[in-house]
């Protein structure tokens, strides 16, 4: 499984990208108005930051209802950083967002289809040609369903029918989550950098680092 991060901040990416397992970044019209920059500029700047990862996500803005909206904005954001091979538009799983994937597909555009919380949306997207589809665990977690069930029933879904979207668990909350989504057969995790740190994390790696060090402190020097 790939790591993706879920952020806007430059330098939460950076942070990530030194350590050597980024394979994407995930944004949202939310994470950059975080941020208090232009869109556009923030992807820009991304995209130049991590020129060796396989995906930086570009979502269509929420004022983008028709598919024609969506398409307009998707042919402008496609332009950024010269045309960038590393774009990816994001698109919502609605009929509208389903056209716009159809559309950029046909033009050799990757998408990612996002809030998606059915197997039948997953499904739905993958015909439309989406290039990843974006199930959210940790948002049907917080109303009681279960979210990593659902990459699981997508995953055996893709396989039987032998469907190339890659799913990315999305709305990862913790360590636990990233462990799960792996075994039940998620292509790439997006998560926060917060989570990366946590998941380096072990209290007997500590203890033992320090003891390393204690007992280096004794050792002859000479």
């Amino acid at each position: 499984m790939k790591f993706f991060i879920d952020s806007a901040n430059v330098e939460d990416i950076k942070k990530a990208y030194k350590i050597g397992v980024l394979s994407g970044v995930t944004t949202n019209p939310s994470l950059v108005a975080k941020e208090g920059v232009k869109f556009e500029d923030r992807i820009e700047e991304i995209l130049k930051l991590v020129p060796e990862v396989e995906s930086v996500s570009a979502e269509v803005t929420p004022d983008a209802i028709t598919a024609e909206e969506m398409i307009a904005e998707a042919n402008e954001l496609v332009k950024i950083n010269g045309g960038d091979k590393n774009i990816t538009i994001k698109v919502p799983m609605n009929i509208a967002g389903l056209e716009t994937c159809r559309y950029l597909n046909q033009k050799g555009v990757k998408t990612n289809v996002t809030l998606v919380f059915t197997v039948n949306q997953a499904l739905l997207a993958a015909r439309a040609g989406a290039t990843y589809v974006s199930p959210f665990l940790g948002r049907l977690d917080d109303i009681s369903e279960d979210g990593v069930l659902l990459v699981s029933k997508i995953a055996e879904l893709f396989r039987i029918h032998n469907l190339d979207a890659q799913i990315i668990a999305a709305s990862v909350r913790h360590p636990d989550h990233v462990t799960r989504v792996a075994m039940a057969g998620a292509h790439i995790a997006t998560v926060p950098y917060s989570v990366i740190e946590q998941l380096t994390k072990h209290p007997l790696t500590d203890q033992g680092m320090e003891k390393f060090a204690a007992d280096w402190v004794k050792a002859p020097k000479n």
